[in-house]
């Protein structure tokens, strides 16, 4: 079959939307012919070295940018990057249009951005259409913004106002009207998506290890006993709340443990001083941000996962943690409460702060005295990462539905119910 993608954000060896764009192309394209609209800039060099080293005959990559204010993105904020993907987004539809009319296309689909609170014009194409997986519709609840300094209460609040000014477009509504199926990345996405009018949602996490990564990560050796040590991985920002697993561990009162975190950000001296207040300092190591190889090795150390984030749509770290065999603990809300389930970890809900920080420190109190439980856990984590959030899984789902709505007779619930045994 004959399929384009659009994907923005697209790079080989890069994790987060980058990686999400390439990953799925190349999977795609063991399938059929795969053409894929990206942005030269940056991505060109990479993409064709890595083809160059590992050829695939079925992937094309189209490369441009819009004549419009095409240098605005090299401002370097967020909102000169999404005029800038909202431009480009225009320009992929005459360019897309011009390419179907020369190759036509069977189906078309939407990788990067991963958002659904922004068009895709290339719904508007005569052939069936599929979007996403896009997130974005997570938010961190209300009860948690206590916690939050000024200036991250107003970069939540700005968040609102950039999706609620996404919902109301019109063109956003007409590509999920257009949509023949939808996949959110939560469930939260997936009811935003319903009411802008997209008749099929289905929910489909957009991350995703190679198999290679899922068999380095699997080799990871289990720590020695003692001392239990938890560990946070990721960019040390106010809605991460890695300063809610720091209370927990403060409540638990697990002298002998210790809690690593590992990654950098404007919430480092904040989550430094909450440790010193909390009295848990010389039993929280600060790493900072480390080469991947690195925070491997930290993770080889560690025996539980911490990610206490508030509005994950991914959470790529959840896998790789699974992925090695360690449980999780985290929210019950956005991404990460799709991955872990009650078998892989503890999904924590989050009503209030006191009870989630409660929850948390009982969760790491059990798992911190139950050696059996953490090697149950890890074991069962594994597996999940293994059958259903492998790239080479999605690849062969995508190409399962494309095969099927390609169909004049075709059943969306029979390719929602496919999609669900195979996620």
């Amino acid at each position: 079959m004959k399929v384009l993608l659009s994907a923005y954000s697209c790079e080989p060896g890069r994790g987060s939307e980058p990686g999400v764009g390439w990953n799925v192309a190349r999977e795609i394209a063991k399938h059929h012919e795969v053409w894929v609209l990206t942005r030269p800039v940056e991505s060109k060099d990479v993409i064709e070295a890595e083809l160059a080293r590992n050829p695939v005959p079925n992937m094309h990559f189209v490369y441009f940018t819009t004549p419009i204010l095409g240098n605005i993105w090299k401002l370097g904020q967020s909102g000169a990057m999404q005029i800038h993907y909202y431009l480009w987004q225009i320009t992929a539809y005459f360019v897309a249009r011009k390419l179907h009319r020369e190759i036509n296309f069977d189906v078309v689909q939407h990788v990067t951005f991963v958002k659904y609170s922004s068009p895709s014009f290339l719904s508007l194409l005569p052939v069936p259409f599929i979007w996403g997986p896009v997130g974005g519709g997570e938010s961190a609840p209300k009860v948690f913004w206590q916690d939050f300094n000024l200036s991250n209460k107003i970069y939540e609040s700005l968040r609102i106002l950039v999706r609620f000014i996404g919902e109301i477009d019109l063109f956003t509504h007409f590509t999920a009207q257009k949509s023949d199926i939808a996949f959110a990345t939560t469930e939260d996405t997936a009811q935003r998506v319903r009411k802008m009018g997209c008749p099929h949602v289905q929910i489909l996490s957009e991350s995703g290890l190679s198999q290679q990564e899922i068999e380095t990560l699997a080799q990871i050796p289990p720590p020695d006993a003692a001392p239990v040590r938890f560990i946070s991985m990721g960019r040390l920002l106010h809605w991460k709340g890695f300063h809610l697993g720091l209370r927990a561990f403060a409540q638990a009162n697990l002298p002998d443990a210790e809690y690593w975190v590992v990654g950098d950000g404007s919430e480092l001296q904040r989550l430094q001083s909450l440790a010193a207040d909390l009295g848990i300092a010389h039993q929280v190591k600060f790493w900072g941000r480390l080469p991947r190889e690195e925070t491997l090795g930290k993770l080889a150390q560690c025996q539980v996962l911490v990610h206490p984030s508030l509005h994950d749509s991914g959470g790529w770290v959840c896998l790789e943690g699974m992925a090695a065999g360690r449980p999780v603990i985290c929210l019950d809300l956005g991404g990460p409460a799709q991955q872990v389930t009650e078998k892989t970890g503890f999904k924590i809900a989050a009503h209030t702060l006191e009870q989630t920080v409660a929850d948390m420190a009982t969760a790491m109190v059990k798992i911190s005295k139950d050696a059996q439980l953490r090697v149950q856990m890890g074991q069962a984590g594994q597996s999940r990462v293994r059958e259903d959030y492998s790239w080479e899984a999605k690849g062969r789902l995508f190409s399962q539905l494309y095969q099927k709505i390609v169909t004049p007779d075709y059943s969306v619930k029979e390719v929602i119910l496919d999609s669900q045994k195979s996620n």
